[in-house]
């Protein structure tokens, strides 16, 4: 355990220190430029070159604000302006657009880290997949939590047998959404940008896709419920939202989420002979605890938080493209959850059980 404990940092992923991979930014929100911008600069393997926005003005403006050297459109870049100021893209924008972006950057010959959900629907995900792999580019989709040294020890853990065979999940994220943005036309409260819904697409990707990672088990069937209450919620179906997946292997998982309740991240897995739990797990600063007979053991790194766990996903990302070695939470990765998050949704609206 000491050792394990004192490797806590280790990038055990890393195959190269060499190189530089220059990114292009889509999406100059507040997630853009106060995270994934410091997280880059922060990195030892890439660099922000280009911002691109939706006006060339804006762009600029941001550009110059932040040391970068070019600010375009989107129209722009599609036209393929600036392209040999940049390697990769990075897609930050809202769900619904993130195909259109993808599609150029493949025929532009750059590699992609695009955000999770992958896109609003599990067709247009799959369209995403296709495209860049026909093209052979690169695509990641950001699963920040797959390189949190947190997460990452987890899974070594259940992996060594530490809980003995895994029995349960359970699985909560929940955050205020209108009070870390008031606008009740923000695109999360748009189905038409965000996809089948809110919370399940926003924030219960979390718990399925880190489950997903730790055990490397699939669910094959869904039941859930979910509904919405507050006038903001009217247009999505899942301001609350609660399923149960049952997992290769006899695991039962249990997953809550909301995007109008107190903030709270966690992520439980109880085995036959211990337990894991990641409390808090999803925003930042995540906290192990480690239960096995009678003994109970706290790992927490206080300094780590979201701009580090992005900057270990760039990093992670710059060092497959230098390296051409094989991505992890690739295409088909990504489109795997949206078929999750899709059943569950359909689950919901029939009232059944849906396979997977």
């Amino acid at each position: 355990m000491k050792e394990w404990i004192d490797t806590y940092e280790e990038r055990d992923w890393q195959t190269t220190t060499d190189g530089t991979v220059r990114y292009a930014l889509l999406g100059l929100g507040w997630w853009t430029i106060d995270l994934a911008l410091p997280a880059i600069q922060d990195s030892d393997l890439g660099d922000v070159t280009t911002f691109v926005s939706s006006s060339t003005q804006k762009a600029e403006r941001l550009a110059n604000e932040n040391g970068v050297d070019n600010g375009i459109s989107y129209e722009e870049f599609h036209e393929g302006k600036a392209a040999d100021a940049y390697d990769a893209i990075y897609i930050g924008t809202p769900n619904a657009f993130h195909l259109e972006y993808a599609e150029t950057a493949a025929e532009l010959d750059k590699a992609i880290l695009c955000e999770k959900p992958m896109e609003s629907t599990v067709e247009r995900a799959r369209e995403m997949v296709e495209t860049c792999e026909d093209a052979d580019v690169p695509l990641m989709i950001a699963y920040r939590m797959q390189t949190d040294p947190a997460v990452r020890r987890a899974k070594e853990l259940i992996e060594d047998g530490f809980i003995g065979e895994p029995v349960s999940v359970y699985g909560n994220n929940s955050q205020p959404l209108l009070e870390m943005n008031p606008n009740t036309d923000q695109w999360r409260l748009d189905p038409d940008l965000s996809g089948y819904g809110t919370s399940v697409m926003d924030l219960g990707i979390y718990s399925i896709n880190t489950t997903r990672f730790l055990l490397d088990r699939e669910p094959q069937v869904v039941q859930s419920q979910m509904s919405s209450h507050a006038d903001a919620f009217e247009d999505v179906p899942d301001e609350r939202s609660g399923a149960l997946l049952a997992l290769e292997g006899g695991v039962k998982m249990v997953t809550t989420d909301s995007q109008n309740a107190h903030d709270d991240t966690q992520l439980k897995i109880t085995g036959t002979d211990g337990q894991i739990e990641l409390r808090p797990a999803f925003h930042g600063k995540a906290k192990l605890h480690l239960s096995r007979n009678e003994t109970t053991v706290t790992v927490e790194h206080e300094s780590f938080d979201a701009e580090d766990e992005m900057r270990e996903e760039f990093d992670y990302f710059a060092d497959r493209v230098l390296t051409g070695a094989e991505i992890a939470p690739d295409g088909r990765h990504g489109l795997q959850d949206m078929r999750i998050i899709r059943a569950i949704h359909e689950a919901a609206e029939s009232g059944d059980v849906v396979e997977l």
